[in-house]
């Protein structure tokens, strides 16, 4: 059962991260890439970090509960500082002049 909801985790962040790159193959700006890729990230990593997490717990181990608290701090970080560079990096592309997509506009 364990090792099912550990595998489910870890199968949806992949889910999530090829469709974070779709998006940031099909969306026509640079914004939009941006936050395809800031999303898809930070979900699917903290899924698969999680499904890691919980596969490690499978034995039951004291040993094991200090890893799953370590993994589990990765996702915190994770977490706090993905949106946060998403955040730096579009704040970077205003300042250096970097438009937004306008629907009249063709690449």
């Amino acid at each position: 059962m364990i090792h099912g909801i550990a595998m489910g985790c870890i199968a949806l962040g992949i889910v999530f991260f090829f469709g974070a790159t779709v998006g940031l193959l099909r969306f026509p700006d640079f914004y939009s890439r941006v936050h395809a890729a800031g999303k898809g990230d930070t979900l699917s990593s903290m899924l698969m970090l999680f499904g890691l997490g919980v596969l490690v717990l499978e034995d039951g181990h004291a040993a094991d509960i200090l890893v799953f608290i370590k993994i589990m701090m990765i996702c915190v970080f994770v977490f706090l500082t993905s949106p946060t560079t998403t955040h730096a990096l579009t704040d970077a592309g205003y300042a250096a002049g970097v438009k937004p997509w306008d629907r009249g506009e063709h690449e």
